[in-house]
């Protein structure tokens, strides 16, 4: 999809953008297939905030989309193109000829008309679902399986996809959005082509008031704060932090710290990992 620019009418408008919409079906949404979306503020269960900058935003009805794609060798036709309000990428409805219908992730180039397959070896077409041993090698594939039956969990935001390297020993290769390369296994499944809405990271968002849409609460600095509130707080007017490296609000390093556990059980999957920025 386009972005689409708007005339500079206010300070706000000036620099905002916005993915046209226009190629998409103006439908609602089936109510079957959508479920009222609760907000947790960015609060655990015990109404404690675990996670800053999460608060408000419109209300949202989250469609149960299908990451499984276990309609297997039963042929469907993609219905609508749809926008998910709580995904990057678009969504598609497919409407199986047992009469069933489901939501799939979009990929790019999805069409209204179109025919798509799941099933461990089927048509290697854009759209098809299949086993990543019977994926043409080089081939673009995202909302992959890490573990065979668990539904598609990585490469699914808007404008993502992984490459086919090689399959060998029971395992397939796979070079992610991020360089990295992995391993997972042969029989998990993958959609082929690309997620849809590349465009969706060119947007500007050009005001504060759309970000408390989406519900993104402010960010204060820390400079901006008091000593007892942050390791940068204090000072009289603009200082620097006064620090060899930036410190998070607990006073633990704040970039260039590597989150992932160390000694993990899928560290053996990991042939490669992404080159650094």
């Amino acid at each position: 999809m386009p972005v689409k620019i708007y005339r500079p009418t206010s300070p706000a408008r000036r620099k905002m953008s916005v993915v046209d919409y226009s190629g998409l079906s103006r439908i609602r949404p089936s109510k079957r297939m959508r479920v009222a979306l609760r907000k947790s503020g960015g609060r655990n269960n015990q109404g404690r905030v675990t996670t800053r900058h999460h608060g408000g935003g419109m209300k949202q009805l989250y469609r149960l989309v299908d990451f499984h794609q276990n309609k297997f060798n039963i042929p469907g036709v993609v219905k609508t193109l749809e926008y998910d309000p709580v995904r990057s990428c678009f969504i598609v409805r497919v409407a199986y000829s047992d009469g069933d219908q489901r939501y799939h992730l979009a990929w790019e180039g999805a069409s209204i008309g179109q025919s798509v397959m799941s099933g461990e070896k089927v048509e290697p077409g854009l759209g098809n679902r299949m086993t990543l041993k019977n994926i043409p090698v080089g081939s673009e594939i995202f909302n992959i399986e890490l573990k065979p039956g668990r539904g598609g969990q990585i490469v699914r935001s808007a404008g993502s996809a992984a490459i086919l390297q090689e399959v060998e020993g029971g395992f397939a290769h796979i070079k992610m959005p991020s360089g990295e390369v992995r391993l997972v296994s042969e029989n998990s499944y993958a959609t082929i082509g690309k997620a849809s809405n590349s465009d969706h990271r060119t947007v500007r968002i050009g005001s504060a008031g759309r970000n408390r849409r989406l519900g993104i609460r402010p960010s204060v600095r820390g400079k901006a704060m008091n000593p007892v509130d942050h390791p940068h707080g204090g000072g009289e007017g603009h200082n620097p932090t006064g620090l060899k490296y930036p410190k998070t609000p607990w006073g633990k390093h704040a970039l260039g710290v590597k989150t992932r556990t160390k000694g993990k059980y899928s560290d053996k999957f990991i042939i490669q990992r992404r080159k650094k920025k």
